[in-house]
């Protein structure tokens, strides 16, 4: 591995491969790497379950720790570790963390804090450290552990009264806090400023201090954690001396090939020795392939590229555009067909969504409505740019007029919506197919819904909360990258799904549909994802009884 890897971006730390020497002119160096030698942890398979030190890792315990100023004091205070998912952050971190509580790094009553965004993340760097102490009996009756459920954590050294302790962004402010060491864990996911700047002014109070930021990659520039890597960056690069900061970016090129298993190497510096799994690494470069969204969490997570959107897209459309063939709606009139209507406030796209089930998955088509106005406005040639919301719609490939022509949206009179429109298409679509469930979302449906019921139409209301969205937005997901869902290639459906972003909850689970701009429509997408979850239901039964009894239900 060379300094002229072109893979890898310009920070990426060579000096952890190039065998150059390291000074270390008190031994401090050679004494930490000692100390996390002698540790035991519980998952080791080194005899007597020592503490596996691979050589990436003692070369960066080295480059802490080894070189100081003439009078002791360390040269580095701030090491920025960007490390990819799987490869051994928080063990290392754990043992980095004892070395300053129970090790030859602590400063008697000293204290050493674990911070992450909030109780549960920064606890699992804490119980690590915990199962480290319970493997060796003489560190088990050297300290005190505090560790009960949804307790403060803490780690006491009897002899010195120097003690590990666990905080996070969830506890309140924690101005006052005089700390030797910090441990700031996945800053990428922290929320706002206020614990990062009590930590970090809280280190500057005493001398020799050390803070180590262990994190990966994030997303988006109005972070705390784009603004510290970023700084570190140039550090590394060179666009900036400063000595006291250790850049440790074990990051990708943003433009390279992420399919390059050299690169994964690379950037993974536990592959080469079996950690993370290179067989789960290929089978997230597989959905990588076919998804836009894996893609983003592969470079991410596992290259360390920066994502510069603090958002997600739903799919890749070059896969969805694979469903573009001919839709024959003339054959589909006897096969059982599932509505779904999502209604716009007022001058927002409104859409009628059918969905069927066919030898090789689903066919869906929409039916679109829109203010006559809202058109109108679009074919105002020059004058559109006096209205900043038609301007970015057509930047964004909106063009309602040329929609109108071809018959894709059907434009109501006024400046509003006619849901009577609506009311007339939803009939149609009852007496022209075999529909089982025309799906509402009541919040916007209400009206429409009450007077189709009254026709006798089979109504159903579908909430568009997250226990009902997240297995109809997999669905519809599956079905796409499956090659399994024909849209016959209709324009205004595909501008609402390549305006759709996603949120995700902790696993990285899809739960929602959104928008970059509140200007973009979606509806077509959503409405598309609650017939498809209909039409695989095929009329079960629509509530559990998690989804019964919410706040929404008991509110009435």
């Amino acid at each position: 591995m060379t300094a002229t890897t072109p893979s890898t971006s310009s920070a990426f730390p060579h000096w952890i491969y190039d065998g150059s020497d390291i000074p270390d002119p008190f031994g401090r160096g050679e004494r930490a790497v000692q100390f996390l030698r002698a540790l035991r942890h519980p998952k080791s398979i080194l005899p007597n379950r020592g503490f596996q030190l691979d050589p990436w890792q003692e070369r960066i315990v080295r480059r802490i720790y080894g070189p100081r100023h003439p009078d002791g004091t360390r040269i580095v205070n701030t090491v920025a570790l960007m490390l990819p998912r799987g490869n051994r952050k928080t063990s290392l971190s754990a043992a980095l963390a004892l070395l300053h509580t129970i090790g030859p790094e602590r400063i008697p009553g000293g204290e050493a804090i674990f911070a992450a965004a909030d109780r549960k993340q920064a606890g699992i760097g804490f119980r690590e450290a915990a199962g480290i102490i319970r493997e060796d009996k003489r560190l088990v009756a050297a300290t005190k552990l505090h560790d009960a459920h949804n307790a403060p954590k803490k780690l006491l050294f009897r002899r010195d009264a120097s003690y590990l302790e666990v905080i996070s962004g969830e506890g309140g402010p924690q101005h006052g806090r005089t700390p030797g060491f910090v441990l700031a864990d996945e800053i990428h996911i922290w929320k706002g400023r206020d614990l990062w700047e009590a930590l970090t002014t809280g280190l500057e109070k005493i001398d020799d201090s050390l803070l180590i930021v262990a994190s990966t990659a994030g997303r988006g520039q109005d972070n705390i954690a784009f603004e510290f890597f970023d700084g570190a960056r140039k550090v590394a690069t060179g666009a900036v001396e400063d000595q006291s900061v250790l850049p440790i970016l074990f990051e990708a090129d943003a433009k390279a090939d992420w399919t390059d298993e050299d690169l994964w190497h690379m950037v993974n510096p536990g592959l080469q020795h079996g950690y993370p799994s290179l067989a789960g690494f290929r089978r997230h470069a597989k959905r990588a392939a076919r998804s836009v969204g894996e893609r983003q969490s592969l470079l991410q997570l596992k290259l360390n590229v920066w994502q510069d959107a603090s958002t997600d897209p739903f799919v890749d459309m070059a896969v969805y555009d694979e469903g573009a063939k001919p839709l024959d709606l003339d054959s589909l009139e006897r096969e059982p067909c599932w509505l779904a209507v999502d209604l716009s406030s007022n001058i927002d796209l409104s859409v009628v969504v059918a969905c069927w089930r066919t030898a090789d998955g689903y066919a869906v088509h929409p039916w679109f409505f829109c203010p006559a106005d809202r058109v109108a406005q679009d074919s105002m040639g020059e004058e559109i740019e006096q209205d900043a919301v038609s301007a970015r719609e057509r930047a964004s490939g909106a063009s309602y007029m040329a929609w109108k022509e071809e018959g894709l949206i059907t434009a109501t009179p006024g400046n509003v919506i006619d849901y009577s429109a609506v009311e007339t298409c939803i009939v149609g679509l009852c007496e022209r197919f075999d529909v089982q469930e025309i799906a509402f979302d009541p919040a916007m449906g209400q009206q429409v819904k009450q007077a189709c019921a009254e026709m006798g139409l089979p109504v159903v209301d579908f909430r568009q909360i997250a226990t009902l969205m997240m297995p109809a937005i997999h669905e519809l997901e599956r079905a796409i990258l499956g090659g399994e869902l024909r849209h016959g290639g209709h324009a205004v459906l595909r501008h609402c799904f390549a305006n759709v972003v996603v949120k995700r909850n902790d696993l990285g689970q899809v739960v929602k549909f959104t928008k970059a701009q509140r200007w973009l429509s979606i509806d077509g997408a959503v409405a598309a994802a609650m017939a498809v979850a209909r039409c695989a239901a095929g009329g079960a039964s629509f509530y559990t009884s998690a989804d019964l009894f919410t706040e929404e239900f008991f509110a009435g």
